[in-house]
């Protein structure tokens, strides 16, 4: 089963957004998939409560405290939505849980700093949790990507994607919805976005 944690010490970076809609992914894909919420602030739980019944089902799944517990029988795929400023034992246990690490990160260098020495302690680690980066609100062929791309580069860890800044998310959050609950002409090119990370996420060690 594998378990997909979205985390980024930082906050507004988009881990919310990264969470819920790979969940609605692997669920539009016919698996069960909970969506796990290890933010106070409940993010995952208050978008699944505005879910309709009518889209492909996304479980909720509270991680509180630092704790960690087994999903429910028949779950196929888990997706974990973290705070800002996790650190510690909380992050340990997610880590512990964790198979695959997505990091979501803004091209600014403000953003890149506020988020390096959470980068090169995860690049340090036991190497059984892959890490990825997508880059949040940037258009791919600007120089802004290029030196994203080349920071994170240094510590080894790859750039699954860069996602622009669009709406579609925001409007598609305000129902319960992701990009795969709706007609694929009306996001073709956020969904074009999104291939690299998938096929990392589904990728088997």
């Amino acid at each position: 089963m594998p378990v997909i944690a979205v985390i980024n010490p930082k906050g507004g970076v988009g881990k919310s957004t990264i969470s819920s809609n790979l969940a609605g992914y692997f669920a539009h894909k016919g698996h069960k998939v909970m969506l796990g919420d290890a933010d106070v602030q409940q993010s995952a739980k208050a978008w699944l409560s505005l879910r309709p019944p009518s889209l492909p089902a996304i479980s909720g799944w509270e991680v509180s405290d630092g704790s960690v517990v087994k999903p429910p029988k028949g779950t196929t795929h888990v997706v974990i939505d973290t705070p800002a400023g996790l650190h510690g034992n909380k992050l340990d246990a997610v880590l512990k849980l964790a198979d695959k690490v997505v990091v979501p990160l803004q091209a600014s260098m403000f953003d890149i700093l506020a988020t390096e020495d959470f980068l090169k302690s995860l690049a340090k680690r036991d190497k059984k949790v892959e890490i990825g980066i997508v880059g949040m609100r940037v258009n791919s062929r600007t120089k802004a990507a290029d030196q994203l791309a080349h920071y994170v580069g240094q510590l080894g860890l790859p750039v699954l994607g860069y996602l622009r800044d669009t709406q579609n998310y925001v409007q598609l959050a305000a129902h319960g919805a992701t990009l795969w609950d709706v007609a694929a002409s009306k996001v073709e090119k956020d969904l074009d976005q999104w291939t690299e990370l998938l096929r990392w996420v589904q990728m088997k060690k």
